[in-house]
């Protein structure tokens, strides 16, 4: 069994329990005369106590089930606790991929109020954090249980079943006061999934019409930009990139749970029990790949000739022997097309190398073509009886030109005023 299919059992944390004396527990409530709430004063920072800022929390490691519990420094600006957390507030978390290391937070209401006594505050110790860490093991056992582990690293992503006993940790974690002022906590509950909480997975099955047949091949970051696809509006995730490519709308109201997790294990399936391999590894650096591409090579044309229907005709030669081999290419297209995308590029820098060259080109004729005129406008100006057709034969030109230019050039002469 790997580290990966090894179970994970929801648990209380060494040193957070009676039996290790609490000796990971250090709880550091501020003294009573600092928590307050004097809501007649005038200015605003005297209206709480510096020790109303202090929080309790319970946190989970959704990636192995670990429970603990703890508090921040009191006297720390409020502004900062967050980041003194050992997780995340689920408020703060999207429906997506959870954040490295997985921790999760839960902050703990200390504040009551009633109209005979006011605010009141109420911390607790850590024997009674330990109750509360008890009472939640089951849900945090189906949280580990049913969230979605992807990729290589295993991931964690959202499920709809996780998000749902997460909101059960979140309701028995809520307490309230019995009139003689004693802690009451509400009794855990295993809440159904909701229907509107929906798995990506359990929708595209519904809809398989609407599946890409490029997530068969596509690799990792393709599928996780597919994720990821996020609009200005409406459905964002794999349920709104394709029910936008297929002009179908969602009812609004629903919430979508394991984007990634879907495209992985529609990819796993299309797989079947061949081994992943990049296309450009497999193409590049075995024998067998290359021995394929050579093969393949269009006659008498490069890649940067060849139209998109010739590129997946390609695509599906090269996955056909890859699986001869037990392999499944990832990344085909996507490969095929940057290479053939090089080549047209390297073709439009030498139509660049080209153009500029003709340029030059032209610029020097022009000059040399002026050169030659001025020289010809001379010739004809010694009026020595030569033929039009023996100073073109000197100048490369027609006879025309040449006669041409003799017609402008006594236009010129006999259009300048005589000397008086």
């Amino acid at each position: 069994m790997t580290a990966a299919e090894a179970p994970r059992t929801a648990c209380i944390l060494t040193g957070y329990r009676p039996e290790d004396g609490f000796l990971a527990a250090e709880l550091n409530p501020p003294p009573p005369e600092y928590v307050w709430h004097d809501k007649e004063a005038e200015q605003q920072d005297r209206r709480y106590g510096p020790g109303v800022g202090y929080q309790q929390w319970l946190a989970v490691d959704a990636r192995t089930g670990a429970v603990w519990f703890g508090d921040v420094d009191w006297r720390a600006p409020r502004e900062d606790a967050e980041g003194r957390l050992p997780g995340v507030p689920r408020k703060a978390l999207g429906d997506g991929l959870l954040p490295e290391p997985g921790v999760l937070v839960q902050l703990l209401s200390h504040m009551t109020h009633d109209e005979q006594r006011g605010c009141s505050w109420r911390f607790f110790t850590a024997e009674e954090l330990h109750a509360l860490a008890l009472r939640v093991l089951p849900a945090v056992q189906r949280l580990v249980d049913s969230i979605h582990r992807t990729g290589p690293t295993g991931e964690l992503e959202w499920s709809a079943e996780a998000a749902t006993a997460w909101e059960d940790i979140e309701r028995v974690a809520t307490h309230t006061f019995h009139a003689s002022r004693e802690v009451v906590w509400p009794r855990l509950l295993t809440t159904p999934v909701p229907a509107w909480r929906v798995e990506v997975g359990a929708f595209l099955e519904s809809n398989p019409d609407l599946c890409d047949p490029a997530w068969e091949s596509a690799t990792d970051a393709e599928l996780d930009a597919c994720a990821d696809f996020r609009p200005e509006s409406g459905y964002g995730g794999v349920p709104g990139r394709v029910c936008l490519a297929a002009g179908r709308q969602i009812e609004d109201g629903f919430t979508f749970y394991g984007h990634r997790a879907a495209l992985y294990a529609h990819r796993a399936r299309a797989w079947g029990d061949r081994t992943p391999m990049d296309a450009c590894t497999w193409l590049e650096r075995t024998e067998a790949g290359r021995r394929t591409w050579e093969a393949a090579k269009p006659l008498g044309a490069t890649l940067a000739d060849v139209p998109d229907c010739v590129l997946s005709m390609l695509a599906d030669g090269f996955q056909s022997a890859a699986q001869e081999e037990g392999l499944a290419l990832m990344g085909l297209p996507a490969y095929l097309r940057r290479l053939r995308a090089e080549e047209r590029e390297a073709v439009d820098r030498q139509l660049v190398r080209e153009g500029e060259e003709v340029e030059r080109l032209e610029n020097m004729l022009r000059d040399f073509r002026a050169a030659r005129n001025r020289t010809v406008t001379r010739i004809l100006t010694w009026a020595d009886g030569r033929t039009d057709e023996e100073i073109a034969h000197l100048a490369s030109t027609s006879p025309q030109c040449v006669g041409d230019w003799r017609a402008r050039l006594g236009e010129e002469q006999t259009s300048q005023p005589a000397e008086t």
